[in-house]
């Protein structure tokens, strides 16, 4: 494995935990600003498509990675789209709206995307 493949997967979940924030921000923005539900809803399926993909999104980066870290990267990967999937199989927005955050999440508190990108940093 070359330092550039982890700090290249680190920066490929960095740019995902922005977009997954500035989603989060907007649905905060409308449910609690305009009371828009069913706008809170359509972003929460928007974060959730996202995560569904982002395992397949990041399997070049993941290959890369080689042996041993590269299986660790796929599975929790896998874990994140596997959730975000079954999220919107069920249709629950609760759900959606959870992916990431472990039950005992504080504000403030990084998520584990966040988490997992650290990690990743400290493989290069």
């Amino acid at each position: 494995m070359s330092t550039g493949a982890a700090e290249n997967l680190a920066d490929f979940l960095d740019e995902k935990t922005r977009l997954v924030k500035a989603i989060e921000a907007e649905a905060q923005a409308v449910i609690q600003g305009r009371g828009d539900q069913a706008g809170y809803e359509a972003l929460m399926r928007k974060k959730a498509e996202l995560l569904s993909k982002i395992a397949d999104d990041a399997a070049p980066l993941v290959a890369a990675l080689g042996r041993g870290l590269s299986d660790a990267a796929a599975e929790r990967l896998g874990g994140f789209s596997h959730n975000a999937a079954m999220s919107l199989k069920v249709g629950s927005v609760f759900f959606m709206s959870a992916l990431l955050y472990p039950d005992d999440h504080k504000p403030g508190e990084p998520n584990n995307l966040e988490l997992f990108a650290a990690e990743v940093r400290g493989w290069a």
